[in-house]
């Protein structure tokens, strides 16, 4: 018993290190071959914008609005695949609870 209880203790200070991690990731999404582009952290914060004033035209607001969706879209995906590659290999411990992790793809353990 002893040992199970050393080896969930392990496994939760690996999970804590993972999620800091995850945490401290500055992370970059671009559309429009990087006339936008939106930087966040791996836990979600939009920390900073940057437009390309060539791509500001008052007459296609339409274009710069789906430019800017596009640079999110893509720094959600970059999110998405460093919480999968940086919790992926702990997922497997956790005797297939790892989907249910908040934030990690599942409801949540204890809901």
């Amino acid at each position: 018993m002893a040992g199970l209880l050393a080896q969930a203790q392990k496994m939760q200070e690996q999970l804590l290190a993972a999620q800091n991690q995850i945490a401290e990731t500055e992370l970059t999404g671009t559309a429009g071959g990087g006339l936008v582009t939106v930087t966040g952290s791996g836990t979600g914060d939009v920390t900073g914008v940057t437009i390309d004033p060539k791509v500001i035209d008052v007459d296609d607001v339409e274009t710069l609005q789906d430019l800017i969706v596009g640079a999110l879209a893509d720094l959600a995906s970059k999110r998405d695949a460093l919480a999968s590659q940086t919790m992926g290999p702990l997922a497997g411990g956790l005797g297939g609870l790892g989907g249910g992790l908040p934030g990690f793809g599942g409801p949540g353990l204890g809901q």
